[in-house]
């Protein structure tokens, strides 16, 4: 009964590993959007358009367009970033394991989503990040491996936090270690309440 209850267990983790790591990269690069993953690090008083263009720098006539400071630009797209890579890694989560004979119960999901969801927003934020690459002395891993993107008028600019950035891959092994941290939590809480065969 002891050997049932660890295959159960690790069985269970497997495929909550692969729900919330794996599919990690699908809702960062695939279900958000370009606007969202532009906006959802603003910060600051000054106001700023639906597209994060800060008011006075528009090049075209905005009149009548509403705007908002930039910290609330931020937290409004990663709150829409984090409600769709919450409701995809638990609908996958849900999906998978019943589809491997096992349904867990709403309590874990939930808190699963919570755990996944509430560190999402945090990270993608950047303070948090930032912070936490400080104490980890990666800062300088930051500063050197950043991207360089031209703009439509061919101006080349430096780009610390895209595609191809330390950022980015300290974010996404990030991600991917709450996850694991949520799926050994999640298997032993439906584990312990008994999901059902």
């Amino acid at each position: 009964m002891v050997r049932t209850r660890a295959i159960e267990r690790l069985a269970l983790f497997g495929c909550l590993l692969a729900a919330f790591g794996e599919i990690h990269p699908f809702c960062d690069h695939w279900a958000q959007g370009s606007e969202t993953a532009r906006c959802k690090r603003l910060h600051g008083k000054h106001l700023v358009y639906r597209d994060g263009v800060k008011a006075g720098e528009e090049k075209d006539d905005r009149s009548g367009e509403p705007t908002m400071t930039a910290s609330e630009r931020g937290r409004r797209a990663v709150a829409l970033h984090v409600a769709t890579y919450t409701a995809i890694q638990t609908g996958a989560a849900a999906a998978l394991t019943r589809a491997f004979g096992y349904r867990l119960p709403a309590s874990a999901l939930l808190v699963q989503a919570a755990i996944n969801g509430v560190t999402h927003a945090a990270i993608d934020r950047g303070a948090l990040l930032l912070w936490l690459a400080r104490k980890a002395r990666q800062s300088g891993y930051i500063e050197h491996c950043q991207a360089v993107r031209l703009d439509k008028d061919g101006t080349m600019q430096k780009e610390i936090n895209g595609p191809g950035t330390a950022w980015i891959e300290l974010d996404a092994a990030l991600h991917r270690l709450i996850g694991v941290g949520a799926a050994a939590v999640t298997t032993l809480l439906a584990t312990r309440l008994g999901g059902r065969r």
